[in-house]
């Protein structure tokens, strides 16, 4: 631990550089602790320059984040899923980022630094949904000066602490670090389970590529939902042909349009299709018995030989009432 404190002593800014560069760009790179100790040092009479940590992390949050928002400006939505699908929460990653994008907008950005596993979504998001350049930058260096300011702080007001803290770590040594990486695994461990758990789909039932298109050809069509979310269908425009919008947190609300006798086959584009199962569910708890879960989702739509239908215009939300959508 005094090398720790030595190394931000002598080269304080420089260390803030990587590790703040690092964590914005997904490394898992513990930065906070970094500035909070950097905060104490620079209370506690280190010749730490303050300013200089300040100039230094805010230069790391903008070229980590910018990286990110140009990115998703290119690639747009498969930024965001290939960032969620190494994520622990792969399965709300997107969801959690477009609900804190579309009720905050740029101020999402902000919020995004304190939210684990959205953080590193929210820029790509942003860029794939067309926000400035001028917009972002401006939103984005708030943001990072408001989450730096605030851990040098921490580290300001409890500097003492922060020494006996170190100090105490220093002498526990080996046993602490055994502790923290068992610890560490065993969250993993328990993450990966709440994930293997979450994707059992035994009440489920689904149905192929392939079935939907001959059901849609022959005319017996069932009514077809997109369970992606506003956000998502705005950034990613596929869909398929004659399927309506319907965001899975309205489903609870607007059940009586579907509550007909009609077959429902629910779809979304997420790992393991863990929204359309959701989806599947909330339908089935309603006394909606006719439910089926595309399975693969949009991206497995997409990849099979379907002609002049793989890909259009995504449709809006699902109205009020249904009428003759879909086949009974």
């Amino acid at each position: 631990m005094n090398d720790l404190i030595s190394l931000l002593a002598t080269q304080g800014p420089a260390v803030v550089l990587v590790v703040t560069l690092a964590a914005r760009l997904g490394a898992p790179v513990p930065a906070v602790p970094f500035l909070v100790v950097a905060g104490g040092l620079a209370m506690g009479g280190s010749a730490l320059n303050a300013v200089a940590i300040v100039l230094a992390s805010l230069l790391g949050n903008i070229l980590g984040d910018g990286a990110w928002f140009l990115a998703g400006r290119r690639w747009g939505y498969a930024v965001m899923r290939l960032l969620c699908r190494v994520s622990l929460s792969a399965d709300t990653c997107v969801s959690r980022s477009e609900a804190i994008l579309g009720r905050w907008g740029g101020l999402s950005l902000i919020a995004a630094k304190y939210v684990p596993g959205v953080s590193v979504v929210a820029p790509p998001m942003a860029g794939a949904l067309g926000m400035s350049n001028a917009r972002f930058l401006a939103f984005e260096t708030a943001g990072a000066l408001v989450w730096t300011l605030g851990y040098l702080l921490l580290g300001a007001v409890f500097h003492a602490a922060i020494r006996d803290v170190l100090a105490v770590l220093a002498n526990i040594g080996l046993a602490a670090t055994v502790v923290g990486g068992v610890l560490l695994v065993a969250f993993v461990l328990w993450r990966y389970h709440q994930r293997r758990m979450a994707r059992r789909a035994d009440d489920i039932v689904t149905i192929s590529v392939d079935a939907l298109r001959t059901a849609l050809a022959q005319g017996r069509a069932p009514t077809v939902l997109d369970v992606r979310g506003d956000q998502v269908r705005a950034i990613d425009p596929r869909a398929i042909p004659g399927a309506v919008g319907f965001a899975l947190a309205e489903l609870p609300h607007a059940l009586g349009p579907l509550a007909d006798g009609r077959d429902l086959v629910v779809f979304c584009d997420c790992p393991a299709d863990a929204s359309a199962i959701a989806a599947a569910r909330v339908l089935m708890a309603a006394g909606l018995p006719r439910v089926r879960v595309l399975e693969g989702g949009l991206s497995a739509w997409a990849a099979a030989d379907v002609g002049d239908g793989g890909a259009v215009e995504a449709a809006p939300p699902v109205p009020a009432s249904l009428g003759a959508t879909g086949g009974a």
